[in-house]
């Protein structure tokens, strides 16, 4: 078998550059993300050291952290918690909707976007970065808190919503009727509601099926049997993270705690490589022009989506820091946007630059505003002092 020197050398430059900027993040108690990403813009297209023999590796590596990010929050999480409190949060999903997809689809009007081209910035601006704020939480040592169950209620029913929104868009971009966008819209949003009932009715048995005390054997079993839901929800018009995230939700007890254990290091490679795909699909050349309008455009949506997170934070009774920090993670915009972009650009050329530049905006300052955001601490007055900790 011959292995290419050229990918061996960029590989190990990849990793090593990704080592030094997540331990200069850490100094500063900081997510890697945005340095990720950065990194993705300097060695990718039109960057300043591109490393072409490593694109294909870079591209399916994404499509692999973004699933065991996906799969590892899940982990996290009872699928009995996360129904209740997914009932609880479809007024958030609505309002969700409401704030974020309009100003997408108002400036998509006026610019003079065709029909689909409206409809794909619409969903641009409207869904958030799963993986982002999958990686984001986990950094900033937020899975416990009181907001999270609210965030990730909102992530995943944008997510369930993409099985219905991507075959409608993915149908209309290729020329088809509306008929035949209504048949894939039935058969995801079909395929995504099985898989769901099918969790939550025989998930103990799965979890025995996959358990085994060997951690080799563990690994291959979890990773295995989730990259297979995974591309089965792909194939159906669904999304490849609601298919992990139910995975994850599935496995409870000490499965999940063994299995949180043995797939750490891979989600930390993959998700890395997932944050520099990002990047990577960035021409810092073509989105230039766009940039000042995809900044009046981000700053909007950042808005909004704060708008969104406290909403859906307060139906918790979450208090009011709660409700900011849930607002400033769901910021982040990244993998469904881009998905997006690559169905409907075709259509109209300048949707890719705007978008691309709005991903890349959003994506880098998303997780640097929510680390920012953290509830002051009392005035000392005494030895009885309490501490906030909404």
């Amino acid at each position: 078998m011959h292995t290419s020197v050229a990918l061996l050398l960029e590989l190990g430059l990849i990793l090593t550059a990704l080592s030094a900027l997540g331990a200069l993040a850490r100094r500063f108690a900081l997510t890697p993300v945005p340095l990720y990403l950065l990194a993705g813009l300097a060695l990718g297209e039109g960057g300043i050291a591109p490393v072409p023999a490593a694109d294909e590796f870079v591209e399916i590596g994404a499509a692999i952290g973004v699933v065991l990010l996906l799969l590892t929050l899940g982990l996290e999480f009872s699928l009995g918690e996360f129904a209740a409190s997914a009932r609880r949060h479809v007024r958030s999903a609505v309002v969700d909707l409401v704030l974020n997809a309009t100003p997408g689809a108002v400036v998509g009007w006026l610019v003079g976007l065709s029909p689909l081209g409206v409809l794909a910035l619409a969903g641009a601006t409207w869904v958030s970065s799963s993986g982002i704020i999958a990686r984001l939480l986990t950094d900033l040592g937020r899975l416990g808190n009181r907001e999270t169950p609210a965030v990730l209620s909102v992530l995943v029913l944008e997510d369930f919503a993409m099985a219905a929104y991507l075959p409608l868009l993915t149908v209309l971009a290729a020329g088809g009727s509306w008929w035949q966008a209504g048949l894939g819209v039935l058969l995801a949003v079909g395929a995504v509601a099985v898989a769901f009932v099918a969790s939550r009715r025989w998930g103990h048995q799965i979890g025995r099926l996959l358990s085994h005390p060997e951690p080799e054997q563990l690994m291959l079993r979890v990773l295995g049997t989730t990259l297979v839901v995974a591309g089965l929800a792909e194939l159906v018009g669904a999304s490849a993270a609601v298919g992990a995230f139910l995975v994850g939700l599935t496995l409870t007890g000490v499965v999940a705690d063994r299995a949180r254990a043995v797939l750490a290091p891979l989600r930390d490679l993959f998700a890395a490589t997932f944050f520099l795909a990002i990047g990577f699909a960035v021409d810092v050349r073509a989105l230039l022009p766009l940039l000042p309008a995809a900044i009046a455009l981000a700053a909007v949506t950042a808005g909004t989506k704060v708008l969104t997170g406290a909403y859906a934070a307060s139906l918790d009774g979450v208090g009011r820091w709660g409700r900011l920090r849930a607002g400033t993670a769901l910021i982040p915009r990244g993998e469904f946007s881009i998905v997006i972009l690559g169905l409907a650009a075709v259509a109209d050329p300048t949707l890719g630059a705007l978008v691309t530049a709005y991903v890349l905006v959003l994506a880098i300052t998303g997780p640097v505003l929510a680390r920012l955001v953290r509830a002051p601490l009392p005035a000392r007055s005494g030895p009885n002092v309490r501490v906030d900790r909404r």
